[in-house]
C-alpha cells in the first residue's frame, strides 16, 4: 500500500487507516485478529483507536493482537483521549485527565509509546494552552511520538496550531486533525481543510463511507447485520438515510457501474485523493469487508467522474466561506 507523510512531518502512514470503533463490542477478538492480519499483509500501517472505544476494550484487544499476531514495530498506533462518559461534561481536556488517560492507554495497548496521540474533542471548560501543554509533555517524555486533534472546528484548529508555533517553550507541532469527511459530509471543506493545508496538518477522515451509507447497502432496506441495525450505532447511521443522501448514493452507484467497480471503492477513492487527506479511517465488521475496502488501492477515479461526484455532492458555501464571491 502507498505510504504518505502525515502533514508536514516525517511520519509516514499507509493511505488507508484501520479503525477500531467497534472492536471489543460488535467486533470480537477473532474478527479483529482477521482484520488486523489482512490489513498488515496488505501493507497497512496506521491503526486508529481511542480510550473510550468499548470503554477501553478496543485498545486492550489491539494490544493483545500486537503481542501475539503483528509486530508492534510494523504498526503506526494512533489513539485519542478527552472524551468522558459523563452526562454533565462530555469532554475533559485538562492536563491531569489527558496524561492519566494516556498512561492508561499505554497500559492497555501494552506499549511504551503511541505513534500519534490525539485530543478527542475541544473542551471549552479548559484553557486551550493547558490542553496543549499535555501534548508537549507526552512528546517530551517519550509517551507519544506525534500529536494531533480530533473534532476541532476551523478556528479551534487554527488557534491550537498558532499557540504551538508562538509558545516559546513548545517544540510540539500538530501532525493531524481527525474529522468526518465523505461525499455525504463535506463540511470540513469550509474552514478545517483549508486551515489544515495552510498549517501543514494532515487530515484523517473518519466515516469516509458516509457511515456505511455510500456502499449502497441501505438503498432499499436496512440489512439486519449492518451498523444501521445495531442498537449501539443505529442513531449514528440514521442522519444519512434521507433524500439528499439518496441522490448522492445513486450517483456513486452509477459511477461504480460505469467503472465496473463497487460503490464502496468509488466513495473511498474520492475521499482518499482529496487535497490534504493523509489517510481515510475505515472500520469494518469483518475481514471480508475490510478486504473489499483495501481493494481501492488499485483504483484512481477518472477526472470526469471525480468532477461529477463533486457536483452532485457540492455543499452550499456562503459568505464568509471560501469562494463565496463566486456564488
Amino acid at each position: 500500500m502507498e505510504q504518505r507523510h502525515l502533514g508536514r512531518t516525517g511520519l509516514r502512514v499507509s493511505r488507508i487507516a484501520l479503525g477500531t470503533l467497534t472492536w471489543g463490542r460488535d467486533t470480537d477478538e477473532h474478527d479483529a485478529a482477521d482484520q488486523l492480519k489482512v490489513f498488515w499483509e496488505s501493507g497497512g500501517t496506521l491503526v486508529d483507536t481511542a480510550d473510550v472505544y468499548a470503554d477501553g476494550g478496543a485498545e486492550y484487544l489491539l494490544g493483545q493482537l500486537m503481542e501475539d499476531l503483528v509486530p508492534r514495530r510494523d504498526l503506526v498506533i494512533a489513539t485519542k483521549a478527552g472524551s468522558v462518559p459523563d452526562p454533565d461534561r462530555r469532554f475533559d481536556g485538562s492536563r491531569g485527565h489527558l496524561l492519566a488517560a494516556l498512561d492508561s492507554s499505554l497500559e492497555r495497548l501494552g506499549t511504551d509509546y503511541v505513534d500519534l496521540w490525539q485530543v478527542h474533542a475541544f473542551d471549552p471548560a479548559t484553557p486551550l494552552d493547558e490542553t496543549l501543554q499535555a501534548l508537549d509533555i507526552a512528546v517530551s517524555t517519550g509517551r507519544a511520538r506525534y500529536v494531533g486533534v480530533s473534532n476541532f472546528s476551523g478556528w479551534q484548529l487554527a488557534k491550537a496550531a498558532t499557540w504551538q508555533l508562538a509558545a516559546p517553550v513548545s517544540r510540539t507541532r500538530l501532525a493531524s486533525t481527525q474529522m468526518e469527511y465523505s461525499l455525504l459530509q463535506r463540511g470540513v471543506e469550509r474552514e478545517v481543510l483549508p486551515g489544515a493545508l495552510d498549517l501543514g496538518v494532515g487530515l484523517l477522515p473518519t466515516s469516509p463511507l458516509g457511515r456505511g451509507v455510500l456502499t449502497g447497502k441501505y438503498r432499499h432496506a436496512t440489512p439486519p447485520d449492518s451498523r444501521g441495525a445495531s442498537p449501539h450505532l443505529a442513531a449514528f447511521v440514521a442522519p444519512y438515510l434521507d433524500d439528499a443522501a439518496s441522490r448522492i448514493v445513486d450517483a456513486v452507484a452509477t459511477a461504480a457501474d460505469g467503472l465496473a467497480v463497487t460503490p464502496l471503492q468509488v466513495a473511498l477513492a474520492w475521499v482518499r485523493d482529496r487535497p490534504g487527506v493523509a489517510a481515510p479511517i475505515v472500520g469494518a465488521r469483518n475481514a471480508q469487508q475490510l478486504t473489499a475496502a483495501l481493494s481501492v488501492e488499485a483504483l484512481s477515479l477518472p477526472d470526469e467522474i471525480y468532477r461529477a461526484l463533486d457536483d452532485v455532492s457540492e455543499p452550499v458555501h456562503h459568505y464568509p466561506d471560501q469562494d463565496w464571491s463566486t456564488l
